[in-house]
């Protein structure tokens, strides 16, 4: 892998990012994590300083496994991931604040974004780091932490597949209105990135736009250790 994060995210085909995200509500990126920053991000796991807090999922329902939360400042990795993902999805963001009439808009850079998390109590950072065995899950859900969130996010897949683990693929779902649930499964490469919604998005319909509601998870592996790095970009309460 060559080059800096910066010109790694302005290289990914976001025409393209953009059409699948409007068409099926995820996107799938060239993988932009080479081995040794995917090796160098799993080894942060063991190094309790750099979380704020770690969560074993069978302790509250959401599953099996477990994840931290990255403590300030982040790694330097993760913070580039952080500032040059954000405005390639500002306006996708935007546009689907304006189709479902949502009042919420976000601005161009990461910075005044995450200055209005402050102003409403949220300072807590959100990317993690998620760790799962043999036989662990994660069940659907949602990432949203407090009042202001931000429409997307993107999860890194650190572990190779077919290698260091199998099953273990993510999920996701859609709930249309008057509709039953919708499954995507979601097959990434290490080192790509999954673009998805945080909570709904807009679908073009006879009427205009209609909201569709999103939860993702991940199915039970079935053997290895699979790890993955979550991006969002709203900090938490």
């Amino acid at each position: 892998m060559t080059g800096d994060v910066a010109a790694r995210v302005a290289s990914l085909d976001w025409a393209g990012i953009e059409a699948s995200l409007e068409e099926h509500g995820v996107a799938v990126t060239a993988p932009l994590l080479d081995g040794r920053e995917r090796s160098a991000l799993r080894g942060l796991y063991a190094e309790d300083a750099r979380f704020r807090s770690t969560v074993v999922m069978s302790h509250h329902g959401f599953g099996r496994g477990e994840y931290r939360y990255f403590d300030q400042p982040l790694p330097e990795l993760v913070q580039e991931l952080r500032e040059r993902l954000y405005p390639r999805l500002a306006p996708v963001a935007n546009r689907w604040a304006e189709q479902l009439r949502d009042e919420a808009r976000f601005p161009a850079r990461l910075g005044p974004f995450l200055a209005r998390c402050r102003d409403a109590g949220q300072t807590r950072p959100t990317p993690l780091l998620l760790k799962y065995g043999a036989g662990d899950y994660n069940c659907l859900h949602q990432d949203l932490y407090g009042e202001v969130w931000f429409p997307l996010q993107a999860v890194f897949l650190l572990s190779e597949p077919g290698k260091d683990f199998s099953g273990g693929e993510l999920v996701l779902t859609e709930q249309r209105p008057r509709a039953q649930s919708r499954p995507h499964v979601v097959p990434l490469e290490a080192g790509a990135a999954a673009i998805f919604p945080v909570r709904d998005r807009p679908r073009a319909s006879v009427r205009g736009h209609s909201r569709v509601r999103m939860r993702h998870g991940v199915s039970e592996l079935r053997s290895g250790s699979r790890f993955s790095l979550g991006i969002i970009f709203h900090d938490a309460r």
